[in-house]
């Protein structure tokens, strides 16, 4: 006699619509940061994937996830789940952050166009050329940086704002602020060189 055989997800996690999938959306939404943690486990790979795919680049893929786990964290009383599944509305967040992503992407581009157009029907000197050519490869290279970077690196060398100004603007912690401004001045380091 032979035991039947019974299907498992892979990760050993229980499919979803279970009991304990009900227990792990409750601990969620009650603060729980082990099923907080589950649940990012359980649904973190795919946010990840979404957002590379999308976007083409695994250190912006990496950023989109972590805003979007944040996001979920922070807006965490706002599920509802008779409008959906946890999994679902954390699908709706990453889309939504992706649209983000891109939309600042396509604003840089224009940036990038914009500096590229002034600097075309007007004669310029040698030193000008060079300082024109050095504005273009910091955009480009501004460009290439997470959208969180970006913002608060063009913050600082467009608006001369100091990072506890911009922590006030954004809304972001001061400690998040000078992370997002050393690792983005280290990316941007490495792009230019």
């Amino acid at each position: 006699m032979s035991t039947p055989i019974r299907a498992v997800p892979p990760d050993d996690s229980p499919a979803p619509g279970t009991p304990c999938d009900d227990h792990l959306v409750q601990g969620f939404l009650d603060g729980d940061e082990v099923a907080f943690a589950t649940i990012y486990q359980r649904w973190g790979v795919l946010v990840h994937t979404m957002a590379w795919r999308a976007l083409g680049d695994a250190h912006e893929a990496e950023d989109i996830t972590q805003l979007v786990f944040v996001g979920a964290w922070r807006g965490r009383a706002g599920y509802r789940r008779d409008r959906g599944s946890l999994g679902a509305w954390l699908v709706g967040i990453t889309r939504r952050k992706i649209a983000d992503a891109l939309a600042a992407r396509t604003s840089r581009t224009r940036l990038i166009e914009s500096a590229v157009r002034d600097a075309g029907g007007v004669r310029h000197g040698p030193a000008e050329s060079d300082a024109i050519v050095d504005r273009v490869l910091v955009l480009d290279a501004l460009s290439r940086l997470p959208l969180q970077q970006q913002t608060v690196l063009s913050m600082i060398f467009y608006e001369g704002l100091t990072q506890a100004e911009i922590a006030v603007r954004t809304g972001m912690p001061l400690g998040t602020v000078k992370s997002h401004c050393r690792r983005g001045m280290n990316r941007l380091r490495s792009v230019i060189e």
